[in-house]
């Protein structure tokens, strides 16, 4: 019995983590999210580093940046840089984090990058406040959810459309003149279903500008809508059809400048005046139809178009006097003198260059997948066989605006028409084909995976602002062509313990603007571990070890890749040459004390060890890298602890504690005769509390203090100096279902 019982389990699960969309439930008029994986049970069977944020998880904190939320997922780095995750850096076992670039980043199992495969930094992110749950995937199963299978995929998960009509909101104020409603409001009747939502935030920052009398905060909008259309239980073709239309703006007072060591050690939270004009704006509509058919009980097929389309300008200093600000503060820092006086205001300036860093991003294509349960004997096989079509582009048209500094005051001089690598358009075309099968072998669960991907990019410059003149010397194009393979299984040791091991292949496009010939990233993928599961107590203990073959950098103005001769590169990839990362991930979460009346302890554990180098420098003319270097930004030990009591529907009062180890900020930190002194960012630990109460079933009340010990700390020195964490910052709140 406890056999037939896992196998069960098993099979559900796998049901569950094959289904890329919508899968039928047993009743009518019933549609699930979009997962790739289930409920946190249902990763007791994967064949791989698996991670459930539920919905309760979300609600029960609270958080709106992603980088909180991500925290309980071991093997998940990010790094901070504006204090509220409105541009979130994350990577997977040392990926790389820059703007999440190196992972699959995806919505309802839509790519969701402005430009996954031409430019993948995701300068757009949906508002946090408004995610129902949170996916993390590892290991061979993310072959497939590409193009980046290194490190893994993240699936965010938004509001379904509820089988009821039923509705909630959300308000909550704060600290900063922080402001915040979420509502939504759906239901289902017959075949029809849909759903309105609405998530607006704003807060007026927590920085001061010198000189000025503007704030350093943000106000970002996010709205869904959705419909859905399903056929009658009587129907002889079972099908639905769900159009999911979305638009989403913000306007944001941010800025590309941090700080020097010695203004930050005087106060954390200054900005410079040359900042003062600093501020992004940008809009995104998009627009998604799925379509699924269960040809019979055994076979479904899921088909979703997509189109995503993506406007931005980032007005920001750029240079002094032809200086990168990224370079002028490390001069600042060593030596001080003449650039920091003038980053102070103190001395007058001229040649400052505001870039209207400003893109237009499409993205569209269509993926279907087919799945199919069937059985070869005494095995039963889930097989998933998909394929998917991608082109994307990016139009940057920036002109520069020249101011002096004056008294302290910007005085406005000129404006630079956009050319060269200001005036360019990079494209790029994928086709992306898969086939994963599970099967279930007595006790093991055995997963087989394959995926090919053909990427071609084109890239163009102009030469005149009103693109006349091709720079036919400049054009680029390139072509990757990879077949990926990979393999898992499952050890299904009794009802409560696993053990799990697997190996892949990783693969991602070098950027849109490389010639013909750049290879793409690849390296191959270990890991190996175990997994407990029971109602009160669940744990996972795995290790990995990944061998780049090739470790590219993707090179952007956030994250420049500085070349063999010193000069700075930001577009395109540089290769970094061979590399190893090792590390062990383990998480825990489990109920440590239940009493009588219900109250009860739970404790939730997330704990990552990462170790990794260059083992073989690139004979690239480009590389600047040497064997023995470090990889930036991958610290080597990430923790995080929730704790506290709770009386479910009644009360809770919780505290999250995370601790970040130092980080090398570039190769070099840790050669031989290096100072360190600006080239690593601090050890932190950032303490989170957060108490709900129960007026009744459908109204709660909750407090939250985010970093309740007012630690602030560098927690990265990119794009261009010292930026700190978000100090201790207050909210309250209240939400009412109906």
């Amino acid at each position: 019995m406890h056999l037939q019982r896992r196998l069960l389990c098993c099979a559900i699960a796998s049901a569950v983590a094959s289904a890329a969309a919508p899968a039928f439930a047993d009743q009518a008029n019933e549609l699930k999210p979009v997962q790739i994986l289930g409920d946190r049970q249902d990763t007791f069977s994967v064949s791989g580093s698996a991670h459930v944020i539920s919905n309760e998880d979300l609600e029960e904190k609270e958080y709106t940046d992603v980088h909180r939320m991500l925290r309980d997922v071991p093997g998940v780095y990010f790094q901070e840089e504006e204090g509220y995750g409105l541009r979130p850096n994350i990577g997977i076992r040392g990926s790389g984090r820059d703007r999440s670039n190196k992972i699959s980043l995806m919505e309802d199992s839509v790519l969701i990058a402005p430009a996954p495969y031409a430019a993948p930094s995701a300068y757009y992110f949906p508002s946090a406040g408004r995610f129902y749950g949170i996916e993390v995937l590892k290991g061979p199963d993310t072959l497939r959810y590409g193009p980046f299978t290194v490190g893994g995929a993240i699936n965010l998960l938004s509001t379904p459309i509820p089988d009821r009509a039923s509705g909630m909101v959300n308000v909550e104020g704060g600290e900063d003149g922080a402001q915040r409603a979420h509502a939504y409001y759906g239901a289902t009747e017959g075949q029809l279903g849909f759903l309105l939502e609405a998530h607006q935030q704003r807060t007026q920052g927590f920085k001061d500008i010198d000189r000025s009398n503007r704030d350093a905060g943000f106000d970002k909008r996010d709205y869904v809508a959705k419909l859905r259309w399903q056929a009658p239980e009587t129907a002889d073709i079972q099908q639905a059809f769900e159009l999911k239309l979305e638009h989403s703006s913000e306007v944001s007072d941010e800025t590309y400048l941090g700080l020097t060591d010695r203004d930050f050690a005087r106060d954390a939270n200054r900005r410079y005046g040359l900042t003062d004009i600093d501020q992004m704006d940008n809009d995104r509509d998009a627009v998604s139809l799925r379509h699924t058919l269960a040809i019979d009980e055994n076979t479904t097929l899921n088909t979703v178009a997509y189109r995503n389309e993506f406007q931005r300008n980032w007005f920001k200093l750029d240079k002094i006097g032809g200086v990168g600000i990224g370079s002028y503060v490390n001069t600042a820092n060593t030596s001080g003198g003449v650039n920091q006086s003038v980053l102070r205001g103190d001395t007058d300036a001229t040649g400052l260059e505001f870039k209207n860093n400003n893109r237009e991003y499409t993205s569209q294509g269509v993926q279907s997948e087919l799945g199919y349960a069937f059985s070869t004997g005494d095995i039963r096989h889930d097989l998933v066989v998909g394929a998917r079509y991608h082109e994307d582009e990016v139009d940057r048209f920036q002109p520069v605006d020249v101011y002096d500094q004056i008294n302290g005051s910007l005085v406005y001089q000129s404006t630079t028409a956009a050319t060269g690598s200001n005036n360019r358009v990079e494209n790029a075309d994928a086709i992306s084909a898969w086939i994963v099968d599970h099967a279930y072998i007595g006790d093991v669960i055995v997963t087989g995976s394959l995926r090919y991907e053909n990427v071609e990019t084109d890239a163009k410059r102009w030469l005149d602002a009103a693109r006349n003149n091709e720079d036919v010397n400049w054009r680029k194009s390139n072509r990757n062509e990879e077949l990926m393979a990979g393999l898992g299984a499952t050890w299904l040791l009794d009802d409560n313990w696993s053990l799990l091991a697997g190996v892949h292949q990783g693969f991602a496009p070098a950027g849109a603007s490389e010639s013909r010939g750049t290879e793409a990233e690849k390296s191959l993928n270990y890991e190996a571990g175990f997994r407990y599961w029971q109602e009160s107590f669940s744990a996972d203990v795995i290790a990995f070890y990944s061998d780049y073959e090739n470790t590219l950098q993707n090179c952007s103005v956030a994250n420049s890749c500085t070349l063999a001769d010193s000069s700075i590169k930001t577009s395109g990839s540089v290769s970094l040459g061979e590399s190893e990362i090792q590390g062990l991930e383990v998480g825990i979460n489990s109920v440590v004390w239940e009493g009588d009346s219900g109250l009860r302890a739970p404790v939730r554990l997330a704990y990552t060890y990462t170790d990794g180098e260059i083992t073989k420098a690139s004979e690239g003319a480009d590389s600047s890298v040497e064997r023995g270097d470090v990889l930036p930004y991958l610290p080597k030990h990430l923790a995080s602890l929730t704790f506290g009591l709770e009386k479910p529907a009644a009360w809770s009062a919780l505290m999250s504690v995370s601790h970040t180890e130092n980080m090398c900020v570039d190769n070099t930190c840790d050669r031989p005769g290096q100072v360190t002194t600006f080239k690593r960012t601090s050890d932190y630990v950032i303490a989170d509390v957060v108490a709900t109460y129960h007026v009744n079933s459908d109204m709660e009340v909750y407090a939250k203090v985010d970093n309740v010990f007012d630690d602030q700390e560098i927690v990265s020195r990119d794009p261009a100096g010292a930026r700190p964490n978000k100090p201790r910052t207050g909210y309250l709140g209240m939400k009412v279902r109906f």
